[in-house]
């Protein structure tokens, strides 16, 4: 029965094997090969066929959601949101901003009509204002003179004299900064050393003490709005 089987087998090879197939199967195998050899071997290739075919055929798999990339994505959606969060942020902040300029510009508006209504009402004050500035005018004149003499009869001797006096009430009603203050406070000391110089008859220490208390009187009559309301500044 093996020899039958060998020989049927040799049989159904030869009639379905064309002969290019022969060929390539004698030229590739030693010519001792048996026919059932042979079967064997081209039913191996045959299954590798079948198994490349249905590999090739079979759908691609899915992309698997691997760590790194779950990483990527929940890196890549916190960026996002976060730029998203951040943008809103500043369009708070710009929004707080605007308010507090606003707010700001209203603030600085209505403290500047408080002082016009203060000024406007404030004639006195700016009599002795304006009195300060002959005064300081007329020391000024005599001590670039070198007229010490004159500079002292004009001063009076003394902080305790009445323009000195009607001056810092003066100040005290219109000032309200501490900028403002600064500068009373720097010319009240200016004047002091000032008189004391006129007393010594120091020519020279005598216009710097001048100068220092001209020039604090002129930054405060800029600071609360009257330097365009005093004549001889």
């Amino acid at each position: 029965m093996a020899a039958a089987f060998l020989s049927t087998a040799n049989s159904f090879l030869s009639s379905t094997f064309s002969p290019s197939t022969s060929s390539s199967c004698s030229s590739s195998s030693s010519s001792s090969l048996t026919p059932a050899s042979v079967y064997l071997n081209n039913q191996n290739v045959k299954r590798r066929r079948a198994l490349c075919k249905a590999f090739n055929e079979s759908p691609s798999p899915s992309p698997a959601l691997t760590k790194r990339g779950f990483s990527l994505c929940f890196i890549t959606s916190l960026v996002l949101a976060g730029n998203g969060c951040s943008n809103g942020n500043a369009a708070i902040l710009e929004a707080d901003d605007d308010e507090e300029l606003l707010e700001k510009v209203k603030r600085d508006r209505k403290k500047r009509l408080e002082r016009q209504g203060v000024i406007s009402s404030s004639d006195q004050e700016k009599g002795y204002l304006q009195d300060l500035v002959y005064k300081l005018s007329k020391i000024g004149q005599a001590i670039d003179n070198n007229d010490l003499s004159a500079a002292s009869s004009v001063i009076g001797g003394s902080t305790g004299t009445d323009w000195v006096k009607n001056a810092n009430l003066s100040f005290s009603k219109l000032s309200s900064s501490p900028e403002e203050k600064n500068q009373v406070e720097t010319f009240n000391s200016s004047l002091a050393s000032l008189i004391s110089s006129v007393t010594k008859n120091d020519a020279e220490s005598s216009k710097i003490a001048f100068v220092a208390s001209a020039s604090a009187f002129e930054k405060w009559t800029t600071l609360t709005g009257l330097v365009g309301q005093l004549k001889g500044l």
